[in-house]
């Protein structure tokens, strides 16, 4: 009888033991949950974004490519005037292609830009020729109301008499820009949208190409 008390006890203590740890377990557990969530999401996120990237810079690539074959228009059949909306039409056909991650987001692709591009690849000042988004769901692009780098003043010569003083010139560099508003997909976004501004949580994109315009002699 007087060895049953020690035993009952060392019983207890065990049996509050193996409670505490459980609940220190369930406690990690709530607290790694969170995390291990957050880092999934992060990942499938940057994962989406890096999608919608290479579909601008294959948009981009593609618009900057006719822009630099059809050049002034001396070298194709097609006139000097459609060039620029030959351009915008490369650009959407990718942006709008099956597979496309940008095809559920017609709108979100704010503005398309041609410019000449100085020997860095920045747009020259006064250049610019912007196309924006007429934001009716059709993904569509209107013209500038007067182009200010008109696709028949281009220079696709390796001379050009006087213009780099006595010296062979190389042909122009066109440069295709665009802006794109990515919205999030995964419920990271609605965490963000918790703690940030009303609205969709939402990232600014850009992506721009620059070539040289096909030479000629």
């Amino acid at each position: 009888g007087d060895g049953a008390g020690p035993v009952s006890r060392l019983g207890r203590i065990a049996g509050h033991s193996r409670a505490g740890q459980r609940g220190q377990g369930m406690i990690e557990f709530a607290i790694i949950v969170p995390v291990f969530l957050l880092l999934l999401m992060g990942m499938l996120e940057f994962g989406f974004v890096f999608t919608h990237n290479l579909t601008l810079e294959y948009a981009t690539r593609e618009g900057a490519r006719v822009g630099s074959t059809l050049s002034d228009g001396s070298l194709v059949t097609a006139t000097c005037a459609q060039i620029d909306q030959d351009i915008i039409d490369a650009v959407t056909k990718v942006l709008k292609s099956p597979g496309s991650p940008i095809l559920g987001y017609p709108n979100g692709v704010t503005a398309v830009n041609i410019w000449e591009a100085d020997v860095n690849g920045n747009p020259i000042a006064g250049t610019t020729n912007t196309w924006l988004n007429k934001n009716d769901g059709s993904g569509t692009f209107s013209p500038p109301g007067s182009p200010v780098w008109t696709p028949c003043t281009r220079h696709s010569s390796t001379w050009l008499t006087g213009a780099c003083g006595g010296t062979t010139c190389p042909p122009d560099s066109i440069g295709v820009s665009l802006a794109y508003t990515y919205t999030m997909i995964t419920p990271l976004g609605a965490i963000e949208k918790f703690f940030g501004p009303a609205g969709p949580a939402t990232l600014q994109m850009t992506d721009k190409t620059v070539m040289s315009l096909n030479p000629t002699n």
